[in-house]
């Protein structure tokens, strides 16, 4: 039996083909290495995510995430909700907030479910990748299984604003949060904690109905952690890492820079770190690829 068991909700953007498929590859791997056991809800559905807040109202943007509590609640008794995508983990809070504190929307969330033969009796935690990492395992048993240091890469921690707000990490500044500079030196690498554009919102769907202000924000994002020097920069974040890798191209364009940083997942940078090989760390699904990462995932494991 592993030491620490989930129900696990993996999210759109990490299924086979998706732009966070990748994330979804290291967070295997990560999990192998440490001894948690992820267990994927049964006929999960979409959490609704920022299409959830359109034209469709509350009711069935709460209902989505409640179908997923319901299942999990009859195929995976007892265990709290995991998510690796931040919007999925945000709305899942928010589901859960709303509904613990409304009568009449739990009542109606039910009559919903009913249709669908599930109901909800308890309410579960939802969780983080990154919580269960900090919270219930550690940084000293996550050290523990470093065997090959990303000595000398420097890395700007980027949270963004999903995991940071309104519920944020516990015990972390919403302003300056230090978990991901902690997980980047924890690996072996170099943080830099004054990085100012860590919690910045990188725009998120503006990047399709308002693309000049989102790649506004990226520029920001990505011009600071150059200033600080860094190498790549790192976030739990799959709209993040998409939004910010992915359309530096089309800041180039726009402000003439020359932007060419890749944007890593804290797994992937762990899995490297813990002996794992650039397949398992799922490099090759960079669109700026890693190459220092890949260089040092090549190396041989110091025992």
């Amino acid at each position: 039996m592993a030491k620490h068991e989930y129900a696990f909700y993996p999210g759109c953007s990490s299924q086979k083909g998706a732009s966070a498929s990748n994330y979804l590859t290291s967070v295997e791997s990560m999990c192998k290495t440490l001894d948690v056991k992820l267990t994927e809800i049964p006929d999960w559905n979409c959490c609704g995510a920022s299409i959830g807040y359109a034209e469709a109202g509350e009711l069935p943007r709460h209902v989505l995430n409640a179908r997923n509590f319901a299942l999990s609640e009859q195929h995976l008794p007892g265990q709290e909700i995991v998510a690796t995508c931040a919007a999925c983990w945000l709305g899942a809070r928010e589901t859960r907030e709303r509904l613990t504190h409304s009568d009449t929307l739990m009542s109606d969330t039910r009559e919903a479910l009913k249709e669908a033969g599930l109901t909800i009796n308890e309410m579960p935690n939802i969780r983080h990748m990154v919580e269960v990492l900090i919270e219930d395992l550690g940084f000293d048993e996550m050290k523990k299984h470093v065997v090959r240091p990303l000595e000398g890469v420097k890395i700007a921690g980027y949270v963004g604003c999903q995991t940071n707000r309104p519920f944020g990490v516990d015990g972390e500044s919403f302003e300056n949060p230090q978990y991901l500079d902690k997980m980047v030196e924890m690996v072996g690498a170099e943080s830099i904690p004054e990085y100012e554009q860590k919690v910045t919102c990188c725009g998120g769907a503006l990047a399709f109905s308002e693309p000049e202000k989102a790649q506004a924000q990226i520029k920001d994002i990505v011009e600071s952690a150059y200033d600080h020097g860094a190498e790549m920069i790192v976030t739990p974040c799959p709209l993040c890492q998409a939004n910010v890798e992915i359309y530096q191209g089309h800041v180039n364009k726009k402000y003439g820079t020359k932007f060419d940083i890749p944007v890593m997942y804290y797994s992937q940078l762990m899995v490297v770190a813990y002996g794992g090989s650039a397949k398992d760390a799922g490099l090759n699904g960079q669109v700026i690829k890693a190459r220092r990462l890949e260089e040092i995932a090549a190396k041989p494991v110091k025992r």
